[in-house]
Parts: C-alpha cells; sequence; structure tokens
C-alpha cells in the first residue's frame, strides 16, 4: 500500500489539557458454556485530541471489543471492571459506569464518539436512502431542522470525495461502491462534529486503491476538525503511516504501548518484534524469508496467571512467564513493555 501522506509533523507528547480518554484496567468479559472468555482482561490507555492512536494485534486479541466497550455496545456481563473517564467541557464522566441505554450514555454515543464500522453493508439499512439515514444520526441527538441536516449531509458527501453529492444522498447503498459506501460511513460518523472518531479496520473489505484513499481521507479529517482518532487494525504498515501512538494487543492484553517511533523503531516486546519481522519490509533484508508466529492466539476461556505469549515465544522462561502475567515497565518515556525481560 502507497504511505498515507503527512499533512502535519507528530507531535512526540501531547499535553495533559488535550486529554479525552482515560482508560484504566478495563476488563470486558463474555459468559459462555464453556466458562467466562475474557475478551479484554486489564488494559489502559490514553487518547488525546488531535491524536490518533493504533491499536494493533492478530484476530481475537480484542481490539474490536475495547472499541465496543468505549461505547458500551457490548452483550452482558460486558464491562465487568475498570474506568474509562471521558472529558468535556471541565467534566470528567465514567462511561464505564453508565447505563448503556441511559440519555447520558446516548448523548455521547454517536455525538461525542462516533464509530466507523468495518463492513457498511451491515450498518446501513438497505432500504433507507443514504441522506435519510445520515440525517438520522442529526435528528437522534436533538436537532430537528431538516433543511439544515440535509445541508449538512450533502456537505460532508462532498467534504469525503463522493462525486455529484446532491444526486447521491437520495440514492441506497446498494447503488454505490464499495469505497463510496465506506465514505458515507465516515460521513455519518462526522454528523455532529465528534470529539472522538473509532476507526475498526474500515479499509478491510476494500481494495489497495481506495484503502489508501480512504486512509488520506481519515487523516484529513482528524488534521482539519481536531478530532482525536482510535484505529484499530492488523496491518501495521497502515499504522506506521497514520497513527501517533500504538498500543500492541495479544490476547485480550496490551503488551507494547508507545509511540510510533518507539514501537517501530525500538520494538522491545517478543510478540511486537515477532509482527514486525512478519511484514514485509519493517525488519528483514532483501531476499530473506518471512518469519511467521508459530501457533495461534488461542481462546482466552478462563486464562490462567501467565503471560499471554509464553506459550509462541522464543525466549519464554519456566517457572517466571508461566506463573504470573508481567508487571507493564516504562523503558524509556512513554514506552512501556509487559514482559519478564525487562524486570530489574
Amino acid at each position: 500500500m502507497e504511505p498515507v501522506p503527512q499533512t502535519r509533523e507528530r507531535r512526540a507528547r501531547a499535553p495533559e489539557s488535550d486529554l479525552l480518554l482515560d482508560v484504566r484496567d478495563l476488563r470486558t468479559y463474555f459468559r459462555l458454556d464453556e466458562g467466562m472468555l475474557k475478551a479484554v482482561d486489564g488494559i489502559s490507555f490514553r487518547i488525546y485530541r488531535n491524536r490518533v492512536l493504533g491499536m494493533v494485534g492478530e484476530s481475537g486479541c480484542g481490539k474490536s471489543v475495547t472499541a465496543q466497550s468505549i461505547l458500551q455496545i457490548v452483550p452482558k456481563p460486558g464491562i465487568v471492571q475498570g474506568e474509562m473517564m471521558w472529558y468535556r467541557e471541565g467534566q470528567a464522566i465514567d462511561i464505564g459506569q453508565l447505563d448503556p441505554d441511559s440519555e447520558e450514555m446516548r448523548s455521547i454515543r454517536g455525538n461525542e464518539i462516533a464509530m466507523i464500522f468495518q463492513e457498511p453493508m451491515t450498518a446501513f439499512s438497505p432500504v433507507h436512502t443514504v441522506g435519510n439515514q445520515l440525517m438520522e444520526a442529526y435528528f437522534e441527538h436533538g436537532k430537528m431542522d431538516k433543511t439544515a441536516a440535509r445541508e449538512r449531509a450533502v456537505e460532508l458527501l462532498d467534504l469525503v470525495g463522493i462525486p455529484a453529492a446532491d444526486r447521491r444522498v437520495d440514492e441506497y447503498t446498494f447503488q454505490l461502491s464499495g469505497g463510496m459506501r465506506q465514505r458515507a460511513m465516515i460521513a455519518m460518523a462526522m454528523m455532529n462534529h465528534p470529539k472522538m472518531l473509532v476507526a475498526d479496520e474500515p479499509t478491510t473489505a476494500l481494495d489497495v486503491t481506495i484503502q489508501a484513499q480512504i486512509l488520506r481521507l481519515i487523516r484529513r479529517l482528524q488534521v482539519e476538525m481536531g478530532t482525536a482518532v482510535l484505529y484499530i487494525t492488523h496491518n501495521l504498515g497502515v499504522i506506521a503511516n497514520l497513527a501517533d501512538d500504538i498500543a500492541v494487543m495479544y490476547r485480550g492484553k496490551i503488551v507494547e504501548y508507545g509511540t510510533v517511533r518507539q514501537v517501530l523503531k525500538n520494538p522491545r516486546h517478543p510478540y511486537t518484534v515477532a509482527l514486525l519481522r512478519s511484514i514485509p519490509g519493517f525488519g528483514g533484508q532483501r531476499g530473506q524469508r518471512l518469519e511467521s508466529i508459530r501457533g495461534t492466539v488461542g481462546v482466552p476461556i478462563e486464562p490462567p496467571d501467565e503471560c499471554p505469549f509464553q506459550n509462541r515465544c522464543d525466549h519464554m522462561i519456566p517457572g517466571r512467564c508461566d506463573v504470573a502475567m508481567p508487571a507493564s515497565i516504562e523503558v524509556e518515556p512513554r514506552h512501556q513493555v509487559a514482559c519478564v525481560l525487562y524486570e530489574a
């Protein structure tokens, strides 16, 4: 994939006054017949205004459940522990303590925090026009001027690069191409000027040319509107070009966290190193075979207290890695790693 142009110089760190979301020790579980599935198991991270946090990892690591937890759209028992402090207008609200159906949570979901879903065909209704669905997002939050809603819908469709927006607004999603549907999904997410966008692998079903266009669009909107972005993907190449910070997830836990430069230039966790070595151009030499990570992620049903990566790790230390989850250690300012190799 061709690089996403950088429209601003990345900041090494953001001031605390720009903090939007502070997640601490988040745990989201699901009750199955086989036992308790610990999809997200004690993760902490921060999201700042005008900054992109990339969340990466293999399928099944808990990235999408993290996004759904922020929006309170997970089935019960759902969030069982942790804080998700949302900062707005001098207030700090713990999203995790709100009733998912409460008026306050509904005022945040889709209004202050909006989501771009992975597959727009399942997120859009096939029997309503694109414009009606964008306008519904506008009306849902107490804005009842129909003329203004339609003008806003056309304006955003044009902004995201859909040609003849004043005509496309009255079309159905099945009349649009895959790239146009994803652009319409981004337009719907931006209808109420959200402070934060959650993008859950929004380019997975698109070809590489359209993927690059969508990534440029997300970056441009983020820069021009100052919106924070949580970008979820398994593609480290995308994160290298788009994100400011990275959280590497493995089986429900964050194993490495830091800025893009810290994590990609100087990866510390064996899982991050293995991921980078499996990607062309990231850690190998010309003509060298790509490395693969042996084994699979595994399903975290009643997982034992251990490093989740220990059964696939070349540096596994018996009696240490398999007896407790390593603590998160700051190996340099803002660069944290959960691995016994860095314990004193």
